[in-house]
């Protein structure tokens, strides 16, 4: 079931000019020596004033403009380090582990339907996921490498999927319903947590690597609401969902569950087949109405994607996700609403 949590409020305090991005960095899907979860386990609880530093948030426009917005963070409940579950072997260095349990969607009325028609396209080479009419998510280190903002994101776009038959509308014998296309609309601004910048952390800071898109037209899809992601043991079979792009088959919307096998307080680690292009990916989950019999799907994390870390010397890899805490849910919601009286219950 979902449960209704109480979110903290995140306020407005100031909002500054800052200079114009350089837009100058280079894209990279792979992150190398992030913190593991090794090393997640000895970080200290953020105190109120570290919170409020690492959500705040720059605000990029269309224009190459760019302001930075200092928050202040109401009724947060500051969690210890949190325990992780069961842990697995460490694996080879490989993205695909083992038998591929990828599935590519082809057939027209999966692909343009909910929950698969959420998942989009962002021009810098990553995936994201519908959350408003006018707002998508995606992981930050599609857009911003810690020190700057991507070469690509200046002329930021993103893709929805249409299906576009083959030939001239005609369905030839033995192909699919068709292939999908994009129909692909700019980005007004883009909203990236203080957290994720290498100048508040002195790394980069896995915690915070994701970011909101706003549209400049509307959609007129159903998207996916957000959810507060539970802890492994209250999730069915400790199982995840998404769909993204993934480059290694390309015009394809690619479909994956798995299981999680271990977490932190912001993290998931989990063994989901994955290749570069599906980063960005909302990751859901199908639970209970509270009190009702209805089923609901919703975005409990982002794809960070594949990382390498140094572990006792050693190069080791995982696919990781952010969660979505109470904390980030209050920023996202934030984002999309312009206030936080829509985001009082999550």
């Amino acid at each position: 079931t979902w449960h209704l949590k109480k979110i903290p409020q995140i306020v407005r305090e100031r909002t500054f000019s800052l200079d114009s991005p350089k837009f100058e960095a280079k894209t990279t899907l792979e992150l190398n020596s992030v913190c593991a979860i090794e090393c997640q386990r000895k970080l200290p609880v953020p105190s109120l004033s570290d919170l409020k530093d690492l959500l705040s948030y720059e605000t990029v426009f269309e224009n190459g403009t760019r302001t930075l917005t200092e928050v202040n963070v109401l009724g947060a409940v500051l969690e210890p380090a949190g325990n992780t579950t069961t842990r697995r072997a460490l694996r080879k260095k490989r993205q695909i582990y083992g038998t591929d349990s990828r599935f590519s969607i082809y057939d027209k009325r999966f692909m343009t339907n909910f929950p698969f028609n959420t998942a989009v396209k962002v021009s810098t080479g990553c995936s994201g996921i519908l959350i408003s009419p006018r707002h998508v998510l995606t992981a930050a280190h599609c857009l911003h490498n810690g020190k700057d903002y991507v070469k690509g994101s200046k002329r930021l776009r993103v893709g929805l999927m249409r299906t576009k038959s083959r030939g001239n509308g005609r369905k030839r014998k033995g192909t699919s319903d068709g292939m999908p296309s994009f129909q692909w609309t700019r980005v007004k601004s883009t909203h990236i947590p203080k957290g994720w910048f290498k100048g508040v952390s002195g790394d980069i800071a896995l915690d915070y690597d994701y970011a909101v898109l706003e549209l400049k037209r509307p959609h007129k899809r159903k998207y996916m609401e957000l959810g507060i992601s539970p802890t492994i043991k209250m999730m069915p079979g400790s199982m995840i969902h998404f769909s993204g792009f993934d480059n290694d088959r390309a015009g394809q919307l690619v479909y994956r569950f798995c299981s999680i096998s271990d977490e932190s307080n912001d993290l998931f680690y989990q063994y989901c087949d994955a290749e570069p292009g599906s980063t960005g990916s909302g990751i859901y989950l199908r639970l209970k109405e509270p009190n009702k019999k209805k089923w609901k799907r919703k975005i409990i994390a982002v794809y960070s994607g594949h990382q390498w870390v140094d572990i006792n010397g050693e190069q080791q890899d995982y696919n990781v996700a952010v969660r979505i805490t109470p904390l980030k849910y209050a920023q996202i919601c934030f984002w999309i609403h312009g206030n936080d009286e829509n985001c009082t219950q999550g």
